[in-house]
């Protein structure tokens, strides 16, 4: 039997919540028109009730930033706008998704989930072959999390209709570009097992 876990990405007040900084942006104007957080809700309750363990990516860096690659193209404005600072209101989990004691917290300092994170060691201790993931943005954390999980001998499973990136067109190209590494489904088709 196949043991598995749903890795929500990124789904952060800093990325997602209508009051922070990309609120008002591109991200806020998909999150909101693709009805993100509601669909990841819907996924996650689904989740829970088939008791496939959850797990919170976030990414955030220190006070001071120690830990931001300082010539960045995607993280270089971190620390200019005071965003993704650990121990912030900006780095916790939307409220909306109902985060629970229970679940795993990953911190992870650049795009993958994977790299210096606690991630690998969460699904080597757990026997878990199967990571379904959803979160923002397609084309930067999921894309890594799809890439890198298929390498590891992963199988991955991507919930479309909660991913999002800047616009359709940078999701529709990043969806495109992982239907070789992963299996596509909905918050509303998917079956947790």
């Amino acid at each position: 039997m196949t043991s598995s876990i749903y890795l929500v990405l990124d789904m952060e007040n800093d990325l997602v919540h209508a009051d922070g900084p990309n609120g008002k942006a591109a991200y806020g104007e998909q999150v909101r028109g693709r009805r993100i957080l509601e669909n990841t809700r819907a996924a996650l309750d689904k989740a829970r009730a088939a008791n496939v363990p959850v797990g919170f990516v976030r990414v955030g860096f220190s006070p001071d930033y120690r830990e931001c690659p300082p010539d960045s193209p995607i993280f270089s404005g971190a620390r200019k706008n005071g965003i993704f600072k650990l121990g912030s209101w900006g780095t916790e989990v939307h409220p909306d998704l109902g985060q629970q004691p229970g679940d795993f917290d990953i911190v992870k300092h650049r795009v993958s989930p994977f790299y210096s994170t606690s991630l690998e060691a969460i699904l080597r201790a757990r026997g878990i072959r199967r990571i379904y993931c959803s979160g923002i943005s397609t084309n930067a954390v999921v894309q890594a999390t799809v890439r890198e999980g298929h390498d590891r001998d992963y199988e991955i499973v991507v919930l479309e209709d909660c991913c999002c990136a800047l616009s359709a067109e940078e999701h529709d190209g990043a969806i495109q570009g992982l239907r070789r590494f992963c299996r596509l489904t909905t918050s509303q088709d998917v079956v947790f097992e």
